[in-house]
């Protein structure tokens, strides 16, 4: 035994030494050499792994410290992956340096560098055995492809099964076994990425068990996830809708991986937030209720931990806006009802909230925004009305449709009567939904002398940027109330347009308020492009390009 050892020592270092010479040298005469050795070197992978087969990866470490060096330069060596069995026997050896339970780091980057040496493996014959086949022609040999094919049919051959599995329904004699299908998706974990296992990946993924419990394993969710999210595999939606639905954490992840995209430090336009939103395949998802609460649960807490930051909001709302037009292009008719989307809101609330208020024509826009008050007041402020909401969730609801809030600033500019309180108290909602009834009140009847203010200008005249800036401190309401109105002057009455820009440059008078003029700018340019209001919609670009934004 203690001599075997000892032979076995000294060929691992001849060994490491051949592949080091061979990976530095492509010549014919090293070509030559190798293949010359290539019996001798499968005998040694097969002794190792009947020594491996017996340690566990600590102590194969701790006996030969570099064995990644050896099983790296073999497993990149097309010769060797080439040859008889060596692919599987190295395959095997990989397999013993795993750690079942990983629970440190570095054993955890360890599996996945085996993963990845695995991949590499086993997808060389996908690629026409481009290395191989030009070291055969040298030789005078033809080379017999038959890897792919052989990998190609066993694929199909298990799509094939798994159909008639799922379509086999409650009869247990022809389904698969649990156990064959869990064991099916462990050894896929490593394979994911390979085009030729893509069908398999599918089917696995699409199938559906009579089990009470989930048949395929975790670390094939994981792998899957974690594949499609650095578009290292392209998938069906209806597979990626399947993956969330079936593993929970893989959806966080998903849905985390948007926020980091959405929320850097660099500020995206909402143009660029709705391509990443829709490209991240989430709101085709969200048409089931069940994933949309998930992820709106998530928006909720970030919203909580940003204290309502605008882009948060924004991109809540694009979002929302994302999955209605993906519902639309699903059905004509809605599978779910709204109150399974927004269990906690007031159905009537939730109905006509759901409209789009750009199709209403402009005489009839302000009865449902009466009427959207009424029901939110009623939720925040009525406590015989029975409603077991807080302000949080009322304001939650809201925020997801903000047309709305244009719409009801647009119709105060409007109005040349008394402003409708019922405007004045969504707006109020909208900007200070933590104000108490009475604080909300004051707000309200602060905002009428604003807004009385500025329709007099208006009425005036001649309209200049002075008078613009001098309404501001006039109100010491919230100061991004103010300003929305005062921009949505600019940009939506004739008047407000060549007045415009020395207006704006005199409101950005700090960092913070620039930042949050650029926001309110980007968004109202969002949605002219989506009306196509040609006059504002240059203005609101001009005005962009005035303060250094990137458009």
């Amino acid at each position: 035994m203690a001599r075997d050892s000892a032979d076995l020592a000294s060929d691992y270092q001849f060994w490491l030494q051949k592949l080091s010479v061979w990976e530095q040298a492509s010549s014919k005469e090293t070509q030559q050499d190798t293949c010359l050795h290539l019996s001798r070197f499968q005998e040694f992978l097969k002794q190792m792994y009947e020594t491996l087969k017996e340690m566990d990866s600590n102590a194969i470490l701790e006996r030969f410290p570099t064995i990644g060096q050896l099983l790296a330069k073999a497993c990149w060596n097309p010769l060797i992956l080439a040859y008889d069995e060596s692919q599987k026997y190295l395959i095997w050896c990989l397999c013993c340096l795993m750690n079942k339970e990983p629970r440190t780091p570095g054993e955890s980057e360890l599996n996945s560098w085996i993963r990845s040496l695995s991949s590499h493996v086993l997808s060389t014959f996908r690629f026409n055995l481009k290395e191989v086949s030009l070291f055969a022609e040298n030789l005078g040999y033809e080379l017999v492809d038959y890897c792919p094919s052989l990998l190609k049919n066993m694929v199909l051959s298990l799509v094939s099964e798994l159909r008639e599995s799922h379509l086999n329904g409650l009869n247990t004699q022809s389904r698969m076994a649990p156990e064959r299908m869990m064991s099916l998706s462990q050894v896929c974990v490593p394979l994911v990425t390979l085009p030729d296992f893509e069908p398999l990946v599918e089917a696995l993924l699409t199938y559906h068990g009579r089990e009470p419990q989930e048949a395929l394993s975790p670390e094939f969710f994981e792998a899957v996830n974690e594949a499609f999210l650095s578009k290292k595999m392209i998938l069906p939606t209806s597979s990626v809708v399947s993956l969330w639905f079936r593993h929970l954490p893989s959806l966080e992840k998903a849905t985390l991986h948007l926020f980091e995209k959405l929320f850097s430090s660099k500020r995206n336009r909402l143009g660029e937030v709705e391509c990443c939103i829709k490209e991240s395949l989430l709101p085709q998802a969200a048409c089931h209720p069940a994933i949309f609460r998930i992820v709106d649960e998530m928006f909720r807490f970030v919203l909580l931990e940003t204290d309502g930051a605008p882009e948060v909001i924004a991109a809540l709302q694009v979002f929302t806006w994302c999955m209605a037009e993906a519902l639309g292009k699903e059905n004509k008719q809605m599978k779910f009802s709204l109150k399974t989307y927004f269990p906690y809101g007031a159905p009537a609330l939730t109905a006509v909230l759901s409209q789009h208020p750009e199709a209403i024509p402009q005489r009839h826009q302000l009865q449902p925004l009466l009427h959207i008050s009424q029901l939110l007041r009623e939720a925040v402020e009525d406590p015989t009305h029975g409603s077991q909401q807080t302000p949080f969730e009322s304001w939650f609801l809201f925020i997801h449709f903000g047309g709305w809030v244009d719409l009801a600033v647009q119709q105060l500019l409007r109005t040349e009567a008394e402003p409708p309180e019922g405007l004045l108290w969504l707006l109020a909602f909208y900007y200070s939904p933590q104000d108490g009834s009475q604080q909300r009140v004051q707000t309200m009847v602060e905002l009428k002398a604003l807004l009385s203010h500025l329709l007099m200008l208006l009425r005036g005249e001649r309209l200049s940027a002075v008078d613009v800036q001098k309404a501001a401190p006039r109100a010491p309401i919230c100061g991004q109330l103010v300003r929305r109105l005062l921009l949505s002057l600019l940009l939506w009455t004739p008047e407000g347009h060549p007045i415009a820009r020395e207006a704006v440059t005199h409101m950005a008078h700090t960092d913070a308020v620039t930042h949050e003029i650029v926001g309110f700018l980007d968004q109202t340019l969002y949605r002219l492009d989506h009306l196509c209001v040609e006059a504002s919609r240059k203005l609101a670009r001009e005005l962009l390009q005035e303060l250094g934004a990137q458009v």
